[in-house]
Order: structure tokens, then sequence, then C-alpha cells
């Protein structure tokens, strides 16, 4: 009656059948020709310059800056205020990257910031700009540029 049981604690789950490889050579090779186009697309897109992007578009080629282009957003709801002068380079203080030369004196500059426009293209350039006002501790009038015209 008293029969020894055949219980281990150790199982084989592979009933047998040999483990396959998780990378198996098909799939490599797979993986190498997907990696080799994705980087000549790019490469491509890149010398072309016509690909998507930030950096793509009218107004971004060298020389592309003339009195009365309009670079930037259209949305005057969000940037609604409104200054002019002669774009240079330099803030206050750590305060803008770019400043607005204006009559009356560095008192009257607005000093600038933009995520949305290359303000460097417009050094020495007079210029309009739309953008939204932001809070400074140094400087009289900061602004977050989202539209820029080239007067």
């Amino acid at each position: 009656m008293d029969q020894p049981k055949n219980d281990s604690l150790m199982h084989d789950f592979g009933n047998g059948q040999q483990q396959t490889a998780m990378f198996s050579p098909r799939l490599l090779i797979l993986l190498l020709v997907v990696a080799v186009l994705g980087v000549g697309t790019g490469y491509i897109f890149a010398k072309s310059g016509n690909g998507p992007g930030l950096g793509s578009g009218e107004g971004t080629k060298p020389g592309s800056v003339s009195k009365g282009k309009v670079f930037g957003s259209d949305d005057l709801k969000t940037y609604k205020d409104l200054a002019d002068g002669l774009m240079k380079e330099g803030g206050i203080e750590g305060e803008g990257v770019f400043h607005l030369e204006r009559p009356g004196g560095d008192i009257k500059n607005v000093y600038l910031t933009s995520s949305t426009i290359d303000l460097a293209k417009f050094i020495n350039k007079k210029v309009k700009v739309w953008g939204q006002t932001q809070k400074a501790q140094k400087a009289g009038w900061l602004m977050d540029v989202g539209r820029l015209e080239v007067l």
C-alpha cells in the first residue's frame, strides 16, 4: 500500500524540446536592414533640407531675412504684446538672450526670448515683435516672442 511517490521539487517544462534563441538570425537581419534604412532616409532628409521639423520651412535659409517678411505664429491672441526696435544680442543679468533697442535709452529696452523663432537671424535688423510679457526680476520688459516682422 505504501508506494513511494515521485514528487520532485524540480520539473522540466521543456517537454524535451530544444529552446530557441531569443534573436534568430532572420530577426537580426531584419533589424539591421531597418536600422540602415532609417539612417539612410535621415541622411537624405537632412541633406535635402525638406524633411520635417522646426528647421524646415520658409524663412530658415540664410539671406531670406528681407523687409516686410513675417516669421512665426499667426496666433495674435496668445502673442498680443507688441514692440519694435533694433534687434541686438544680449540680455540683462540672465534674463533674455536678445533685446530690442528703442528710443529712450537702456531703460526702454525690451528683453527677448523665443522658443519658436531663431532670433539670431535678425541681429542688427529693425523688427516688430509680438509676444507674451513674462515676469522679470531685472529686465523692465521681458517678452517671449512668437511672431516677428522685419521692418
